[in-house]
């Protein structure tokens, strides 16, 4: 994030508003104890916001070459709704589960094999969910080259991707974030810090 993007700014700004970036004392998944927590599925409570990160994803997709955006499951499917609205892209989806009934689907949406497509998350951490999503693609028949998320929080998934020969893109990463927020005061530096220091040392 530049100072000369002032449309990251207001989407950090409005990220930070909404609550989907929290500073406090909160309790992860893995049961540590972390100051800072992003919650990106409180965005579809916010549709300028959803409307506006959508926008952000076009300019990274627009360098990529493919035929569909597959959004991952839950939280990445309303802004993949958003983004093929914005840039009339075709979306499919991978379930969770597969149907068990009627068509069985593993795969909701049209596609057919051979097909590039690009997978559309919300946050990056290990990579882990990723693969998750990409072997099911792969397995219809589907080519999976690049996945591209909103938040990157450099714990290990572009690197874990890069090995596996896949690309990851993210339209903005946890420090420039905290970066912007330390220099316009819109969180104190004390939280920041803190912050800072917990992602360096857990790594997650």
């Amino acid at each position: 994030m530049t100072d000369t993007n002032p449309k990251l700014h207001a989407l950090a700004d409005g990220l930070l508003e909404a609550g989907c970036i929290k500073f406090g004392e909160f309790t992860l998944k893995s049961g540590l104890a972390s100051p800072i927590y992003i919650d990106l599925r409180r965005i579809i409570t916010h549709p300028k916001l959803l409307a506006d990160i959508a926008q952000a994803y076009l300019p990274l997709l627009s360098t990529l070459h493919f035929s569909r955006i597959a959004g991952l499951p839950y939280a990445a499917i309303p802004i993949a709704t958003a983004i093929s609205l914005a840039g009339n892209y075709p979306m499919i989806y991978p379930r969770k589960e597969a149907k068990s009934y009627g068509t069985k689907a593993e795969i909701e949406g049209e596609y057919h094999a051979g097909e590039t497509v690009v997978v559309i998350d919300d946050l990056a951490t290990t990579g882990g969910s990723k693969f998750e999503a990409i072997e099911k693609l792969t397995d219809a028949g589907l080519v999976v080259k690049d996945v591209v998320v909103l938040i990157d929080r450099q714990s290990g998934a572009k690197e874990s991707l890069a090995g596996a020969g896949y690309s990851l893109h993210a339209v903005l990463t946890i420090t420039q974030m905290l970066g912007y927020y330390e220099s316009t005061g819109k969180v104190e530096k004390s939280k920041i810090g803190e912050a800072r220091e917990f992602l360096e040392r857990s790594n997650i």
